[in-house]
């Protein structure tokens, strides 16, 4: 994003690009949004803002913000001793994410990067070919095969997204397992559970509680367990028989709906894909209307993955991108 849209723009004269910052508030006067408040190297500054505040912090930073500066739901501010500025209970509701089951099987006869990345002459051989070829792991994407399918034969389109890498590890920021082994990714991109972000204290330093509430709903520990079911298929399939593969995550034990929805919860984590908490509609409880200018209050917009109602079906960078595209314009032609 910032090779693409903000390095062709930063040396625009009516551009200040200020990093290593962390913006604490809104400033609001009379009803509208007048800037906004950040902190930099331990100081306090205020950016202040003659048209209007263009709030861009995602689903679970756009949110937040708004809360810490009196913009929410007035019991929540009030249990953390914020006065309420303008009372709206959806914002930092209606969370969703697309939930990764990360299966892992171990394979024979092949190299995966657990082996190669193993050792200092391999990570040094992955740099060189980098450096002189720009080909190998480092110029791949994190995923090299993905793949769309349905849980449900009677369904119209996929529900299902599969994102397969050449390596595996207990838990991101962990070293990789020192056995060859692949992972298969599999996320439900159409789920129906709700979760919402909210305020730990009044304090910006303090991150906001997030709340996923990851297969809370019959459907998607439904779709789950399915899921773990298709996986296995896939890797039974004659194709794959030369690697052998082994299932090692979550382990074949599990076989029961409510046993895969258990090991689903054990092997579960996000797919960094957070949207809906400052979701636009045309109902008194949306946060943003279809200008996405939050509603209620004046100089203020929301630009980001929150302002989805519903999740998308498939990786939500594309979509941001749009909706980012489609602010532009809005702002350009002054609307």
């Amino acid at each position: 994003m910032a090779t693409g849209f903000l390095k062709p723009a930063r040396r625009r004269s009516n551009l200040h690009i200020v990093t290593g910052a962390h913006v604490s508030g809104l400033t609001i006067e009379g009803g509208r949004v007048t800037g906004v408040r950040f902190f930099k190297g331990g100081e306090q500054f205020a950016a202040p803002a003659n048209a209007e505040v263009i709030l861009s912090a995602g689903a679970i930073g756009s949110p937040h913000i708004m809360m810490l500066s009196g913009i929410g739901d007035p019991a929540q501010l009030a249990d953390k001793g914020i006065d309420c500025i303008l009372e709206n209970k959806s914002i930092g509701a209606n969370l969703q994410d697309h939930l990764q089951l990360r299966l892992i099987y171990r394979i024979r006869g092949a190299q995966t990067l657990n082996q190669r990345a193993a050792t200092l002459m391999g990570k040094t051989s992955i740099a060189l070919e980098y450096a002189f070829k720009r080909s190998g792991p480092m110029s791949m994407s994190p995923s090299q095969l993905g793949a769309f399918v349905k849980s449900d034969p009677a369904l119209e389109t996929p529900d299902l997204q599969y994102h397969i890498q050449p390596l595996s590890l207990d838990r991101f920021g962990e070293p990789l397992h020192d056995f060859p082994a692949i992972t298969a990714s599999v996320c439900n991109l159409r789920p129906q559970s709700r979760g919402h972000v909210g305020l730990r204290s009044s304090d910006w330093r303090d991150a906001p509680v997030i709340a996923p509430n990851y297969l809370s709903q019959q459907a998607d520990r439904l779709t789950a367990a399915k899921s773990i079911r298709i996986t296995r298929n896939v890797l039974a399939q004659r194709a794959m028989a030369q690697f052998a593969p082994e299932e090692y995550l979550p382990g074949p034990a599990f076989g029961s709906d409510d046993e895969l929805v258990e090991a689903a919860g054990n092997i579960g984590t996000t797919i960094f894909h957070p949207v809906g908490t400052a979701r636009m509609g045309q109902d008194e409880d949306a946060v943003v209307d279809h200008r996405l200018k939050v509603r209620g209050i004046d100089g203020l917009r929301v630009v980001d993955a929150s302002i989805m109602p519903v999740i998308t079906s498939g990786n939500t960078n594309a979509p941001t991108v749009m909706i980012a595209e489609k602010a532009s314009a809005m702002i350009l032609a002054g609307q």
